[in-house]
């Protein structure tokens, strides 16, 4: 479903293990805002619900849920060492539009209802 590098696998990793609880895992979403519809949320967590999806991606526990899990599928998330211009990125194959900073996106379903006709 997800599919992160083992570079970013292992920037997390190091993340993690500053972090003072042991039991935190990597929590993947998606929520309503941004410039392009939707926007990608990635943190630490250490509350797992029913629905969510559990995966382990290079000895990572990575969850996301059940809602988000629809927008995140094939998506691949890395890590660039650049200096001032280095961080996660992240490529969804199901976003047909982004906002120039990547951090938000919309997939082919909302591009069919914005391009709805409104109705008076």
């Amino acid at each position: 479903m997800i599919t992160i590098s083992e570079t970013a696998s292992d920037k997390i990793k190091e993340m993690l293990a500053a972090e003072e609880s042991s039991n935190l895992f990597l929590r993947i979403g998606v929520k309503s805002g941004g410039c392009s519809g939707f926007s990608y949320g990635m943190g630490f967590d250490d509350n797992q619900k029913e629905d969510d999806k559990v995966m382990d991606i290079h000895g990572l526990k990575v969850v996301v849920d059940a809602e988000s899990s629809k927008y995140l599928y094939g998506v691949e998330i890395d890590f660039q060492d650049a200096g001032m211009g280095g961080g996660f990125t992240i490529n969804n194959p199901n976003a047909v539009a982004t906002c120039g900073c990547g951090s938000s996106f919309r997939t082919k379903e909302e591009d069919a209802v914005l391009a709805q006709p409104c109705e008076d």
